[in-house]
């Protein structure tokens, strides 16, 4: 029994061939990824130009490319979001006086700054019994969270006042904070 050998190709043969198709994929792929061509157009002077034409048509510009379409939209948006802060900042008193709050404005009462949310529900619950509506009011100072307790806000004085003189018969100490005029 004989084995009869098949004739092989030698090895550099095959890497001869696989490198022939290896480039021509490559130069494909090169020639599809070629962007247009950009056709020049070289300026003429002003004379020139009215030199040649002499048949008293208007002289139509090349049409301009329209500009490139930005790739983020964040440049259009955040000016929308511009937050001008007032220069004036908001009024804060402690409100230990008994005297009545005669000044027009917009008022809210802090009737405190807890640690945690449990603290501030229990001064909201206090608030309710005293028929006052209150919220709570998250804020983050030097990486801590605090919760304060918010009543209002209101333009009505007579309103404040009651307010204020509710809380003061509990023993209720409170911030008067005038937002505005």
């Amino acid at each position: 029994m004989a084995k009869r050998r098949k004739q092989q190709y030698p090895g550099w043969m095959w890497m001869l061939f696989g490198l022939s198709i290896g480039l021509s994929v490559a130069f494909a792929v090169y020639l599809k990824d070629r962007g247009p061509t950009i056709d020049l157009v070289i300026p003429q002077p002003a004379s020139l130009k009215s030199a040649l034409d002499d048949n008293s048509e208007d002289v139509v510009d090349q049409p301009t490319k329209p500009p490139k379409e930005r790739r983020f939209s964040f440049y259009d948006i955040l000016p929308n979001f511009e937050l001008i802060i007032p220069e004036k900042k908001p009024d804060i008193e402690a409100d230990y006086a008994p005297q009545a709050v005669v000044e027009p404005g917009v008022y809210v009462l802090q009737a405190g700054s807890f640690s945690t949310n449990v603290d501030a529900d229990r001064r909201r619950a206090e608030l309710a019994l005293q028929g006052i509506e209150s919220h709570i009011q998250r804020v983050k100072v030097n990486d801590k969270d605090y919760h304060r307790v918010l009543i209002g806000p209101t333009e009505d004085l007579d309103e404040l006042n009651l307010w204020r003189s509710r809380l003061r018969a509990a023993n209720i100490d409170i911030f008067r904070i005038r937002l505005s005029d």
